[in-house]
């Protein structure tokens, strides 16, 4: 069986970033497609409306805020003027010009080794290794469905590759449509079901021991693969023989209508081609998320009972299973490395609830494993170069360290010059997010690019609380963005 374009999703990728998957409606659209098709494009139509209105709303808050700027010089100056003639002004002034010039060196740094990098190109059929590929799912329905079959049309060797799919105690239909994969697929894919609901964590705990393979991948219950993505993943574990754990590249699989998915693949494409590019050639890339990752066999059962023990605050671990993984084998001094030519498209929230509720929990597994990384890496805990490993911790860590101080600044400049503040914010986002917006545009297209700065605005004034947050409560348990799945009638 073929889920309609998967096939060539490869091409679509590299090309326009718009992934076609099939739409399995179980209602009358077969029976009256000229009435779903007008419906379609209806839906179309107004979602391209209001794409266009937030795009533009974005581009005159930032020429507003540009021309702000400008005709309220003098008041910067004298804000400037204040600022630098009290004691605690220039201490944060000292400290922002320090902090600034480390982060624009950084940043150049990135950049020169982002032009380093260069992905791993595919094995040939012999040299693959044998592969299990875990899918953990919990409340996902149709989705796992469509998992299970882009997985199956990968161009692996059927012999060896072997698909799990965990159900971890789901409360929806999702074991139903587990079973009608198997249906379709027979042995070449193994069905489980967890007894109760244990989290990500155990299930991959599970898979990790049915495996056979000599490499494990993982990947989420609501991502979709190419056809290539598979073998290119693993080829890095054969040509580099110190390689313990690959990270794939996360592309948005639903943003053809939702504008917060829209914004989210252009940061995507920024945090995994760019930033994980730059990692890559550190040989630390420090997270491989769980959407799609690969991981050596004998590097995953090093750290086994250690990663399915973790605790924080006497607590046990139930978020950030792939960052405590990726950490784990990074402290074996193991390489972790990013295959950019290794697509997986998945789902991502479409509400600003789902949103920072994701970004939390994010925020926490970030704050959580930054501590971890904290007992190795200063130490001598690889043979090779350790020094790049050792900037992006410091990096990574003074985000954490100034966020409310940052925010405590923010927060004191809206309070006694709030125009200056938000004009000068919005310049600001106009000028940093350019760089994004050029990179995607030369990576995809020019069109999507532009939500570059409608994100930067919403992160700015609506997501800036997250990292605060994340760090008052990073010892809270719980997925957060769990909500059972509406099940669907056959």
């Amino acid at each position: 069986m073929k889920i309609k374009s998967i096939a060539d999703m490869k091409s679509q990728s590299i090309t326009s970033n718009q992934l076609k998957t099939t739409k399995n409606n179980l209602n009358f659209a077969g029976l009256f497609p000229a009435l779903f098709q007008k419906e379609n494009e209806i839906s179309k139509d107004k979602s391209s409306r209001v794409n266009t209105l937030v795009l533009l709303g974005t581009f005159l808050l930032m020429l507003g805020g540009a021309i702000t700027v400008f005709a309220l010089q003098h008041e910067f100056e004298k804000f400037n003027f204040e600022r630098m003639n009290s004691t605690i002004g220039y201490a944060f002034f000292v400290i922002g010009t320090i902090l600034f010039a480390f982060h624009a060196g950084f940043f150049l740094y990135k950049l020169y080794l982002y032009f380093k990098y260069k992905p791993v190109s595919s094995v040939s059929d012999e040299e693959l290794p044998s592969c299990t590929v875990i899918v953990p799912a919990y409340n996902e329905g149709k989705l796992v469905f469509d998992t299970l079959m882009s997985l199956a049309e990968s161009e692996y060797p059927e012999e060896k590759l072997q698909l799990l799919a965990i159900d971890d105690g789901s409360k929806d239909d999702t074991w139903y449509w587990m079973k009608e994969a198997k249906n379709v697929l027979g042995d070449r894919v193994e069905i489980f079901q967890q007894p109760e609901n244990k989290g990500k964590r155990h299930a991959l705990y599970r898979g990790f021991h049915l495996g056979t393979g000599d490499v494990f991948v993982t990947v989420d219950s609501d991502s979709v693969v190419n056809t290539d993505t598979l073998r290119n993943l693993v080829s890095p574990f054969v040509t580099n023989e110190q390689c313990g754990a690959v990270a794939g590249n996360i592309r948005v699989l639903n943003n053809e209508k939702a504008i917060l998915p829209k914004m989210l693949n252009v940061s995507f494409v920024m945090s995994f081609e760019f930033a994980r590019s730059a990692e890559s050639s550190l040989n630390s890339v420090l997270c491989t998320p769980g959407a799609l990752a690969a991981y050596r066999r004998t590097s995953v059962f090093a750290c086994l009972e250690e990663w399915i023990n973790q605790t924080f605050m006497g607590q046990p671990s139930d978020i950030g299973e792939d960052r405590a993984m990726t950490n784990m084998i990074l402290k074996q001094g193991s390489h972790v490395v990013f295959q950019r030519n290794a697509y997986a498209f998945t789902k991502v929230p479409e509400s600003y609830k789902g949103l920072y509720k994701m970004f939390i929990r994010w925020g926490r597994s970030n704050v959580r494993e930054n501590l971890a990384m904290t007992k190795y890496v200063f130490k001598d805990f690889r043979e090779d170069h350790k020094a790049g490993t050792r900037l992006l911790f410091i990096n990574q860590s003074l985000k954490i360290i100034m966020s409310y101080p940052l925010v405590l600044f923010m927060l004191y400049f809206v309070a006694v010059h709030p125009i200056l503040f938000v004009s000068s914010s919005l310049l600001s986002i106009l000028i940093i997010s350019s760089f994004s917006a050029f990179f995607y545009s030369k990576r995809y297209n020019l069109e999507e690019s532009l939500w570059a700065y409608s994100y930067s605005i919403l992160y700015t004034f609506g997501l800036f609380w997250i990292t605060p947050y994340a760090i008052a409560t990073a010892g809270k348990r719980g997925w957060l963005t769990r909500e059972l799945a509406v099940a669907k009638v056959k």
